[in-house]
């Protein structure tokens, strides 16, 4: 599992993992007090901005699936871009999980708990048929409150789902662990400290 990370320790064959992805964490841009004072905001665009950077961090998303996938699944929005960009050297679809309301056709829903009240997502009924297996992808977890829902989703469509990737790992705010105890194998390139 090249340059991915499990918790907050970077993992590359070979090597004690210090340092694997420096190069990628070098290209995220941290904004602070933003959406509000104290947060520190992980900001991926800059790592789209740089192709080389992009596709570096396409590649190690890759060589740290395990197993064949049938569909790569993306939270919205940023999500999107990753699924996709994975989903070709994986030679799998790409599902879309939006904000609820979103998609034309007939959809299943999830609802999960958010600080201050609940939100919904949903997907196409149709996106997925029982028994496929589908990677879930996102470009950062932090309280996991959206990928749990994902997941949760997923399943109620019939599929299997065991296996969850993200670019950036916020892990005192403990999304990552909570996913793996939904049975989830979460997989992240690097991990910033605080929020």
């Amino acid at each position: 599992m090249f340059g991915a990370t499990r918790s907050t320790e970077t993992l590359a064959p070979g090597s004690d993992g210090a340092g694997a992805n420096d190069d990628l964490k070098a290209l995220i841009r941290t904004i602070p007090d933003f959406p509000k004072p104290g947060i520190m905001f992980r900001d991926i665009t800059t790592l789209l901005l740089d192709a080389q950077g992009f596709a570096r961090c396409v590649e190690r998303m890759a060589a740290s699936v395990g197993g064949k996938v049938d569909l790569v699944a993306g939270i919205e929005a940023r999500g999107f871009l990753f699924a996709a960009a994975l989903a070709v050297p994986l030679e799998a679809g790409v599902l879309l999980i939006r904000k609820d309301g979103k998609l034309p056709g007939a959809t299943i829903a999830e609802d999960y708990a958010l600080e201050y009240g609940t939100d919904r997502i949903a997907m196409h009924a149709d996106a997925c048929a029982p028994g496929a297996t589908v990677l879930l992808v996102d470009d950062l977890i932090a309280t996991g409150g959206t990928a749990r829902a994902a997941v949760r989703l997923l399943r109620k469509a019939g599929a299997v789902v065991t296996q969850a990737q993200f670019v950036v790992d916020l892990p005192e705010l403990g999304g990552a662990d909570a996913l793996r105890e939904d049975g989830i194998e979460v997989l992240s390139l690097v991990a910033f400290d605080g929020h």
